[in-house]
């Protein structure tokens, strides 16, 4: 690693202890750079906003995205003080960073209380047969939005 990207994830896990500290939400902390630059930054601010999905790759994701104005984070790297979990791994390949450098790993949160294991155990699991039961109806009709879709001549692919 270079001088600058330790630099960069030492501000991610600052982050972490911050947000952490301030009652924010867990000890969770990104930095999103793109040329040398932090574009975002983000500590989990679950616990602050009562929105489960704000972790910190997430909110630094959003802030990110918006100061670059695309919705695609090409040729960043993010720098998060732990290992995303499923929800923020599936963020992460949404945006299409370059890389992802991490600090402390899932088995590391797990020891501290954030076990997001049964997460991935549930998605091999059969939809109805989910710890959450997920039940399909009124598919017909969902189908015509995404015909609609197919027609579009002006979309964005992402």
């Amino acid at each position: 690693m270079t001088e600058s990207q330790k630099n960069f994830m030492l501000q991610a896990i600052e982050l972490a202890k911050e947000g952490m500290l301030a009652g924010n939400g867990g000890p969770f902390g990104c930095v999103i750079v793109k040329d040398g630059k932090i574009i975002g930054k983000g500590s989990n601010m679950v616990l602050k906003t009562n929105d489960p999905t704000a972790h910190a790759e997430v909110v630094a994701i959003r802030e990110a995205c918006k100061n670059l104005d695309n919705f695609q984070l090409d040729g960043c790297e993010v720098y998060t003080s732990c290992e995303p979990c499923p929800m923020c791994l599936g963020a992460i390949f949404w945006a299409r960073p370059a890389r992802v450098f991490y600090a402390c790993t899932k088995e590391d949160a797990a020891d501290a209380g954030f076990d997001d294991d049964f997460i991935y155990q549930e998605i091999e699991v059969k939809p109805s047969d989910r710890k959450i039961p997920m039940i399909p109806f009124l598919r017909e009709e969902s189908l015509k939005a995404f015909e609609l879709w197919k027609e579009k001549g002006d979309k964005t692919l992402y």
